[in-house]
């Protein structure tokens, strides 16, 4: 099926699903079709050859799609804080019409309440939606607010650029066709929340048009409903697979006020579910209820024409109460605390947030220091390890206030103290002492939820061996598992079961020989050495198949100092944010008893520099397998990091100090992404991993950088 008929069909199953629930609105566009016949028409072109004309079927069911998508989730201007019920040509709804008619008043009430948030100083003029909660007090997504806020001491304020603050304000209008504009200062930065995503801010209660409006109330109780709107900023987003629908429905206007009428389609825990069309600009938009005038949620996230997210009413409301309180900083924690449990299962002391919180793309973190954007909260590792990536033009460095860990969660891993001084080239184990390594455990997660060991697909260059008269390519080791690259004499891949709730740690030892495999396919000096040569960087981190009992967490340490199971990384470069993947997902998966399973290794390229006489890879790749605590469903995310910025350009450098501009990056991409570069199949993880998914439906590739754990998205 080619793009254009993929984006039909998913039109069409997107139009299903809202008229199923809409029983008033299916009648009245029951007969929108005139008499085309859709099965046919797709026929037609799934039949069509590039040879041959394009059928006129499929620009007519096009056509079609589009009159009930206008109609059936229209998006109407706003003029004088009043929706202009107008809408598309061929596509008025009655339905629709009447719906909003009976709801004037409350959407004047609430289109009265929300704004544009504008930004002076910055390279963005405008960044998103945001709306009155309070008198005084407007909300929106923290992801917004992270464009022009950051960290000053235990609160926020105004980001700087270069010696100037940035300037924020909010305009109650900017509506096609009026001129006119009401704008008021933000002036406080009350709350930044990393979870959910929420953001407060103080607003002037007087500017030169008067006072602010009345603000909206918030429901104690977000439901289901046929009844509900969206009010915000639309932006156009050229990234959207469905770029004509956009343009139609959107009548290729954009960046002002639009009311977007749909439905709250499920509540969850923490937020809710709506199918309101909606685009970039409208992050921070209020999901209000048509019936009673309520805010049901905080608009945060979405995909077009798929669903959209929003964080529910009452967890905005019980942010808002801390934020008046002035114990906003406490709202975090609690949160977390309410949601988390000690070892031995009592309630513990702030906790990370849960797998599967973090559902947010943040663009740019806060502080203004150079370098890669991040988060507002960096964990104090310092792990001396191995990798570096490229800092490029226009990147900045945040710098952030550290947290401790929580009591009773599972340590960092100890730093290793220097990898060159503990080897022993005569360390080799005989082949038989291997056989009670189980190796990688496909089940680890669950007899339903298989995890396999992913296939390499360049047989060519598997190192095979033979084992007690078997022909195999699996090293295994104890909770974990290795496969090798025979012509780079480095791994594929690592792969490792974690179980943080019975990790242990062990007295490090030194590197050794695989005995199942000559040494001729392995690397023990070579590149590896004292500065100006190469740390030996972990594949499977020292720590993580040390758990079980003291013997078991003794051996699982100790088999992963197999040179099988290192590649050479850069030496004297921290890079949290990479060792702490592992850390955050087992921190976070406490109702799974803290399992992952995680895969790491190196992309081979043949255009990887050599350096001592090996070939040294540029850029590593994990994945990460985790059973959700929410939908308690197989779940996967990728991560890539790069070194390249930071190899020498030739064998003999000096080794010395390395400025901002060789800040090692790591990025969250997709499975099918790491799949496609590494020449390796993870089977069914590919579709379980959140960008993977948005790809799936013809979405853009993403590398979202990340330099705070809270900056992973799970869903």
């Amino acid at each position: 099926m080619s793009a254009s008929s993929e984006n039909i069909e998913r039109m069409r199953k997107f139009r299903k699903r809202f008229l199923d629930r809409d029983n008033e609105l299916n009648e009245e566009l029951a007969d929108t079709s005139g008499g085309l016949d859709l099965e046919a028409s797709l026929e037609a072109f799934e039949t069509f050859t590039p040879e041959g004309a394009a059928p006129a079927g499929l620009s007519d069911e096009f056509n079609l799609e589009s009159i009930i998508m206008r109609s059936g989730r229209p998006v109407l201007d706003v003029l004088n804080n009043e929706t202009v019920l107008e809408f598309v040509e061929q596509s008025e709804s009655k339905t629709w019409k009447a719906r909003l008619e009976s709801a004037a008043d409350i959407l004047e009430h609430a289109i009265k309440a929300s704004g544009r948030i504008n930004l002076q100083n910055h390279y963005l003029d405008w960044v998103g939606t945001g709306w009155l909660v309070a008198r005084d007090i407007m909300v929106t997504n923290r992801h917004v607010a992270r464009e022009f806020t950051m960290r000053d001491g235990e609160g926020f304020t105004f980001a700087t650029d270069g010696a100037r603050a940035v300037r924020a304000n909010i305009d109650f209008l900017k509506e096609f066709d009026n001129p006119g504009a009401r704008v008021f200062k933000l002036i406080d930065v009350l709350d930044v929340i990393d979870y959910p995503d929420m953001a407060f801010f103080r607003v002037e209660q007087t500017a030169g048009d008067g006072p602010l409006s009345d603000p909206i109330l918030l429901s104690s109780t977000p439901s289901e409903t046929q009844l509900a709107a969206v009010i915000g900023y639309p932006a156009s987003d050229s990234r959207i697979p469905d770029f004509t629908l956009m343009e139609d429905i959107y009548g290729k206007r954009y960046n002002h006020k639009r009311v977007a009428p749909g439905s709250v389609t499920f509540v969850e825990e923490d937020r809710l579910l709506h199918d309101a069309t909606t685009l970039g600009g409208n992050s921070g938009s209020v999901v209000l209820n048509l019936k009673t005038g309520e805010a049901f949620g905080l608009h945060y996230s979405g995909a077009f024409m798929t669903t959209n997210y929003a964080v529910r009413s009452d967890i905005v409301k019980e942010a808002l109460e801390r934020v008046q309180r002035g114990d906003s900083s406490a709202y975090e924690a609690e949160r977390r605390r309410q949601n988390s449990r000690d070892v031995d299962g009592s309630s513990g002391a702030v906790p990370q947030p849960r797998l599967g919180d973090s559902n947010v793309v943040l663009q740019t973190p806060p502080q203004p220091i150079p370098g890669l954007g991040a988060q507002s909260v960096t964990f104090p590792l310092t792990v001396t390890v191995s990798l570096g990536a490229p800092g490029g033009a226009n990147t900045t460095t945040y710098a952030s206030a550290p947290l401790e860990p929580e009591p009773g969660s599972r340590q960092p891993p100890i730093p290793d103290p220097g990898d060159d001084d503990l080897i022993d080239e005569n360390e080799e184990a005989r082949p038989e002492t291997y056989r009670n390594r189980m190796g990688f455990n496909a089940e680890f997660l669950g007899a339903d939820k298989r995890t396999e060991l992913p296939e390499v697909l360049l047989k060519k260059d598997l190192l095979r061996f033979e084992f007690d008269g078997v022909e195999m390519s699996e090293l295994k080791y104890h909770n974990f598992s290795v496969v090798m690259n025979k012509p780079r004499r480095m791994c594929f891949f690592s792969a490792v079961n974690i179980d943080g709730a019975q990790a242990k740690m062990a007295s490090r030892v030194g590197w050794k020989w695989d005995g199942r495999i000559p040494r001729t396919q392995q690397i023990m000096k070579e590149c590896y050495g004292n500065p100006p040569k190469f740390s030996r960087g972990h594949m499977t981190r020292r720590n993580d198949p040390g758990w079980g009992s003291d013997t078991d967490a003794k051996l699982g340490n100790e088999d992963s100092m197999h040179v099988t199971n290192a590649t050479p990384q850069m030496q004297a470069f921290n890079s949290p944010i990479w060792l702490e993947l592992e850390d955050y997902a087992l921190n976070n998966a406490i109702e799974d008893g803290m399992r992952v399973c995680v895969f790491t290794g190196p992309f081979f390229r043949n255009s990887d520099p050599v350096h001592f006489g090996v070939k040294i890879p540029v850029a590593f790749w994990k994945v990460i397998a985790f059973v959700h605590d929410r939908t308690r469903k197989l779940c996967s995310t990728g991560y890539r990091m790069d070194q390249t910025a930071n190899l020498p350009s030739q064998e003999e450098f000096v080794f010395g100090a390395f400025t901002s501009s060789h800040t090692q990056q790591a990025a969250q991409v997709s499975v099918r992404s790491i799949e496609e570069e590494a020449a390796i199949d993870f089977g069914g993880l590919a579709d379980l991993d959140p960008l993977g998914q948005q790809e799936s439906v013809g979405g853009r590739r993403q590398a979202i950088p990340l330099l705070s754990k809270t900056q992973i998205r799970y869903l």
